[in-house]
């Protein structure tokens, strides 16, 4: 350990110096994955308890553990399972709430959820998932779903389900997904009647969102009335663990992989996050399961994560891009459906959340989202990580979140302004929203309409297709 918090030291010192921020955090990255992956815990002589469990166990759990360690060198690239998938069925399971597919095209599924009241609101609402794992981690069980939650409060939900693109669907880019993005809004505006939707984007679908929304202002097409966003960075030069990966040389290296295979695979991207977190991520399973020959465990949202999907290689270069070079906040810098990007002419009301201690999209990073745009905003910061903050509903007395006045320039004096409460941000979210969702209207008896007519059930079959990339 004193070892350990010596080379700590000496990065701080070499930050001392003045570095780019981004070599800094390369050099975290190497050094925590190696004082890491070198802790003598991770070792059957190294870990006490671990012999204590081979000898109360007559050694089985080092029988169970080399199986467990075979199997993961075998069939998970010799990273030690998370999670027992077995245990989980989506459909059965996990998103589970009723509705149906009313559109079905090449690269999206667009699912409307059955209302759960009596009345609804008359402007719907398209939820816009990131293109990076499956939508349903925003359905998952009764009383943990986000759509539950959101159908519940007499909200017209309609959700966006991208496909799995393999090698075939390389040249898949902006104007692809986000093209996706406004036919969701059309066939939600069709089947309800309403003139225009509230949309929600999470993460990096809230960056193909915002492409889209860029679009729209730019044409004077007011199809949108407001839009959230939840943990999702449209500027990049904000400080964050990510900068480790933009030297110039993994950029171009990370482009040339995709490019070659088409795709950037789910376990490629993957290992990447994973190895940002080696602790909690890597080695807690390494010692648990092949130490201490235990079975991996049976949870939901884990379960989620290791069900990855692919990233079609123009879409990842342009990612890239946005990410190297910080092009979505340079205006001109990228043209999405035929228009130059400039964030400043989007004018509409928009609610944005953060997370405080989300090492993927910085809570501070996400608050820029409020002075990009030029419409009014609404800033709340959640007490969570990233994917814990999409996956709190309203009642955990552990949750907590700060709202406060209208966001100025400076994160942090808003922060220091602002007043923390007990619950979930889904809550003032849904506040903000029903007072921009149009009166109540009777809700309809079922989903679809003779245009998009209800087709498979929820959660449709795009989000249960396997495809080999």
């Amino acid at each position: 350990m004193a070892w350990s918090d010596a080379l700590r030291r000496l990065v701080d010192d070499y930050e001392s110096g003045g570095p780019n921020w981004r070599e800094v955090e390369q050099a975290r990255f190497v050094l925590n994955a190696y004082v890491s992956a070198l802790a003598p815990t991770n070792t059957l002589l190294g870990n006490p308890a671990a012999l204590k469990r081979a000898f109360d166990t007559g050694g089985r759990s080092v029988v169970r553990g080399l199986g467990h360690m075979l199997h993961d060198i075998r069939h998970n690239g010799a990273m030690p399972t998370q999670v027992d998938r077995n245990a989980f069925t989506v459909g059965m399971d996990l998103g589970i709430s009723p509705g149906a597919v009313v559109h079905r095209g090449q690269v999206i599924e667009v699912i409307q959820y059955a209302p759960s009241t009596a009345r609804v609101r008359q402007r719907p609402l398209v939820i816009v998932p990131p293109p990076i794992g499956r939508f349903y981690f925003l359905n998952l069980a009764p009383g943990r779903s986000f759509v539950e939650y959101a159908v519940s409060q007499g909200f017209q939900v309609f959700m966006i389900s991208w496909r799995n693109p393999i090698k075939e669907d390389a040249h898949w880019h902006l104007d692809t997904y986000s093209d996706g993005v406004l036919t969701a809004v059309d066939v939600a505006r069709e089947i309800t009647g309403s003139p225009d939707v509230t949309t929600l984007g999470f993460c990096a679908g809230g960056q193909l969102m915002t492409t889209a929304l860029n679009h729209l202002a730019a044409t004077g097409d007011d199809r949108v009335h407001a839009a959230g966003y939840a943990v999702t960075l449209l500027d990049f030069s904000s400080r964050a663990p990510l900068g480790a990966f933009s030297a110039p040389r993994l950029l171009d290296l990370a482009r040339r992989n995709s490019r070659r295979g088409g795709v950037i695979t789910a376990r490629q991207m993957g290992s990447v996050f994973t190895w940002m977190r080696p602790d909690d991520l890597i080695f807690n399973y390494l010692v648990s399961e092949w130490l201490m020959g235990e079975d991996p465990p049976a949870f939901d949202i884990l379960a989620w994560n290791a069900d990855g999907t692919n990233l079609p290689a123009r879409l990842h270069e342009q990612f890239l891009e946005i990410f190297g070079k910080n092009a979505l906040v340079r205006p001109g810098a990228m043209r999405v459906l035929g228009t130059p990007v400039h964030l400043s002419r989007i004018t509409l009301p928009t609610f944005v959340t953060g997370a405080l201690t989300d090492h993927l999209t910085p809570w501070d990073g996400c608050y820029r989202t409020t002075q990009l745009l030029s419409g009014p905003s609404t800033f709340v910061l959640s007490s969570s990580g990233h994917i814990q903050s999409l996956v709190n509903p309203p009642g955990n007395p552990k949750a907590s979140y700060w709202t406060g006045g209208e966001p100025g320039p400076d994160p942090h004096a808003w922060r220091a302004a602002a007043t923390k409460r007990t619950g979930s941000w889904w809550e003032p979210w849904a506040e903000w929203m029903l007072e921009r969702s149009g009166d109540e209207i009777p809700a309809p008896a079922s989903v679809g309409s003779a245009t998009h007519p209800a087709q498979d059930p929820a959660p449709g079959s795009y989000v249960l297709e396997r495809r080999s990339s």
